[in-house]
């Protein structure tokens, strides 16, 4: 694609960092910066300091990627992962030893003490910048000419990018991250909607970030949600790997990448049918926390009002996964020629999806709820998550009527953006945080696929065009895609809560994340279907 007046924007909280697409990363020494409101950076990993490139004011002009950028004349690149290499007026300052500055000429060369090679001064500067610049050149427009599409696009290649770590010892792999920092592990879930954007330009890499996944495996079968080379969680996370692999297949077939993931996949789902049913009812619940600002990490959707009783919970989306994921094995297992393995896959879909519409549909509100295991009782929660059973095929007629009712309902999810994660008749349990009311793509994109499966393929594609462009408006805004945002329209997403207050200045855990990982990889996905 070309980017000829694209990635111009400079924005607060857009990440740079050297990618693993280049060579060897770094987990624990590697530089990680982020951009300031003004002409400046926030090194922010391994260390803490500032490189300041204009103080006090914003560049008049610019072109920042996620690992090179020019900036009123300064130009810089990360030409390893231990250094960052600038050719113009800059100020550095460190608030620590972490890292050593050299300076020669107008170059300045900031690296990590432990790495530091002062010859990265003599560098070719012009050739780097020139090299990261024509990587774009290889991309897939899809066809797009609307100026801000392609600006975003541009973007979310530029992101994607930059959230690919190199394979290491502990991780025998290239692997992908939600964002450099400071979600900078590996994530179950996170890293199949990373595979989804990959495929359609580096579809090797995809096949490697789920091959990366699948060999933190433990030996009971079980994946945990989060992985780095320190270790790994003790929960997992919802089961999408397979789905993950299918994509990928779709459009770079790899038999041999099938029979490699196929048994991984299947002891996977054999882990959380043994391990996630408590009353052996045939359904599964999510692990419960005690924390009340994240009472299932487990389920993704930390802090949703579905989790506030603290009770286990026969959960939809979780069902929902589990159901799709087990009619992909029985895909798999027939291409393999494994029939008596595609019958039994084939049985646990059809199963979970009998099940889910006896015990989890609540015919008066038209929508799937979650159900309190004791009581039997479905908990009156209508939240996003109650759309994902049209993935895996298992609403009738009838209830895909009643699920799109909901959708378009403006007293219920038919809000200013769609889909919010809870429904706006349910003010007490509303809020700006998180999984309390606003939206996020992951749930958007996998209700829209979940929608044409089912035959409402119109309604599939008015909510991907909703998506993308919110996705658009904000990212031409702020020059970033963000974590979640508003359902109501209401504030822009930097002005959302995250654990219950906004305070970056407290912790970066206390605002939306910028530059967020399924936000970019699965808008260029949803740019891809909406231009065929």
């Amino acid at each position: 694609m070309d980017i000829t007046n694209r990635l111009n924007f400079w924005g607060k909280g857009q990440l740079a960092a050297y990618s693993g697409l280049d060579g060897e990363t770094d987990f624990r020494n590697g530089i990680v910066l982020r951009t300031r409101e003004e002409a400046a950076f926030d090194l922010v990993l391994p260390g803490r300091g500032v490189l300041t490139l204009a103080a006090g004011k914003k560049p008049e002009r610019c072109f920042l990627a996620s690992d090179c950028f020019e900036v009123d004349g300064v130009c810089g690149v990360l030409p390893d992962c231990h250094h960052l290499l600038v050719e113009g007026p800059v100020s550095v300052e460190l608030a620590d030893r972490t890292f050593l500055v050299e300076r020669k000429g107008k170059r300045t060369l900031i690296g990590t003490a432990a790495y530091f090679r002062p010859e990265l001064l003599d560098a070719d500067l012009p050739g780097i910048f020139a090299a990261r610049r024509a990587w774009f050149a290889a991309l897939p427009d899809f066809g797009v000419t609307d100026p801000v599409r392609l600006g975003a696009l541009a973007k979310a290649y530029s992101q994607l990018k930059g959230q690919i770590n190199s394979a290491c010892p502990e991780i025998p792999y290239a692997w992908t991250t939600p964002d450099r920092w400071p979600h900078r592990c590996m994530w179950l879930w996170d890293s199949v909607f990373h595979a989804i954007g990959l495929r359609h330009f580096r579809p090797e890499i995809a096949r490697e970030s789920l091959r990366a996944v699948l060999s933190q495996q433990r030996s009971d079968g079980m994946i945990p949600h989060m992985m780095s080379p320190d270790g790994a969680s003790s929960i997992t996370q919802p089961p999408v790997l397979a789905f993950g692999v299918a994509m990928v297949q779709e459009v770079a077939p790899d038999p041999e990448f099938l029979r490699e993931a196929f048994p991984k996949l299947e002891r996977h789902l054999e882990w959380i049918f043994a391990n996630r049913d408590s009353d052996g009812n045939g359904l599964v619940e999510w692990f419960i926390e005690e924390n009340p600002l994240c009472r299932s990490g487990e389920s993704g959707m930390d802090n949703s009002p579905r989790f506030d009783s603290a009770v286990q919970l026969d959960a939809v989306d979780f069902n929902s996964y589990l159901s799709l994921e087990c009619e992909i094995l029985a895909s798999f297992a027939v291409q393999l020629g494994l029939a008596d393995r595609a019958a039994h896959w084939a049985l646990r879909h059809e199963t979970l999806n009998a099940l889910m519409n006896r015990l989890l549909w609540c015919e008066k509100e038209g929508i799937y709820m979650d159900r309190d295991v004791k009581s039997g009782a479905l908990t009156g929660v209508a939240a996003s998550s109650g759309f994902l059973p049209l993935l895996c095929g298992a609403p009738g007629p009838e209830q895909v009527e009643r699920l799109v009712e909901n959708l378009n309902d403006p007293a219920r999810f038919g809000t200013a953006l769609r889909i919010p994660s809870i429904s706006r008749d349910n003010p007490a349990a509303y809020s700006k945080d998180m999984w309390r009311g606003p939206v996020w793509i992951n749930i958007n994109y996998l209700v829209g696929r979940g929608l044409e499966r089912c035959g409402r393929r119109e309604e599939a594609l008015r909510l991907l065009r909703e998506t993308v462009r919110a996705e658009e408006f904000f990212q031409h805004r702020y020059g970033t895609f963000f974590e979640f945002y508003d359902d109501r329209g209401e504030c822009d997403p930097p002005q959302l809560l995250r654990k219950g207050k906004c305070a970056p200045e407290e912790s970066p855990y206390h605002q939306v994340f910028f530059d967020y990982g399924w936000s970019a990889s699965l808008y260029i996905d949803m740019v891809a279907q909406l231009s065929r």
